[in-house]
């Protein structure tokens, strides 16, 4: 039999994220979480879910919102009124134009805020994904600074711990059935390590409508985390349900 691994990203979004997010863990397949800890629903998010049993991590954020660091201190991941540059901005840039030494600020400013918020270090620290070899690197760095679980972003097999883990996003495909990739990845586990299932499960709110690419997906995927015989259908498979904290 298989290992799964089921998690969630965007907590702290906005508060219609959050709530989808609270739904998925209360009511369906959502283990693990990762929490953004810069935006203004922060921590309405985290009281969602203080009282649950979930392996919390650390979504460290640079596209979305404000920074925690003062942005005359990282102009090279903020604009002109002091906000975080887009994830459009990523992607069309021909280079990286992210600073090493500033981004490591942030993402210190954020692991800091984290534990503001939660009272403890994150279960596991990544990246909310923007195209930046150099703030994979920071990330990295202050994983190690502070001895905790780095967990890259990347498609391909990785390997975390001595598990190799092997992503399936399909969110941003077209033709994308979220009830169809869950029992396709259940179907065909790798017998060899751990299959992760990333998903962003969200109830559309003004802000995510007005900030985000991803839309519709999201609202489909809490209707098919929580959907009863999708559930039933994950459990009775026999594989193995992992958080982070197993890897």
């Amino acid at each position: 039999m298989g290992k799964l691994l089921i998690r969630a990203d965007d907590l702290g979004y906005s508060e219609g994220a959050n709530y989808g997010i609270a739904k998925s863990v209360k009511e369906g397949l959502i283990k693990s979480v990762g929490f953004m800890v810069n935006m203004p629903s922060s921590v309405h998010g985290f009281n969602l879910l203080k009282d649950e049993k979930v392996c919390l991590g650390q979504h460290t954020n640079i596209c979305i919102g404000k920074p925690i660091t003062d942005p005359k201190l990282i102009p090279s991941i903020t604009n002109e009124v002091g906000e975080f540059k887009s994830s459009k901005e990523y992607r069309a840039a021909k280079e990286d134009f992210v600073v090493l030494d500033e981004v490591i600020l942030e993402i210190e400013a954020q692991y800091q805020r984290y534990k503001e918020i939660v009272g403890d270090d994150p279960h596991y620290f990544e990246g909310h994904a923007v195209a930046s070899v150099n703030f994979f690197k920071g990330l990295e760095i202050v994983a190690k600074r502070h001895h905790l679980k780095y967990i890259p972003f990347s498609l391909n097999p990785t390997l975390i711990g001595k598990t190799m883990t092997y992503v399936s996003m399909d969110s941003m495909k077209a033709d994308y059935e979220p009830k169809k990739s869950m029992i396709d990845m259940v179907n065909h586990p790798h017998e060899d390590g751990c299959d992760v299932f990333v998903c962003h499960p969200a109830f559309l709110d003004a802000y995510l409508i007005k900030s985000s690419s991803l839309l519709w997906p999201r609202p489909l995927e809490v209707e098919m985390l929580c959907d009863k015989e999708i559930i039933a259908y994950v459990y009775q498979s026999g594989h193995s349900l992992l958080t982070y904290d197993d890897l």
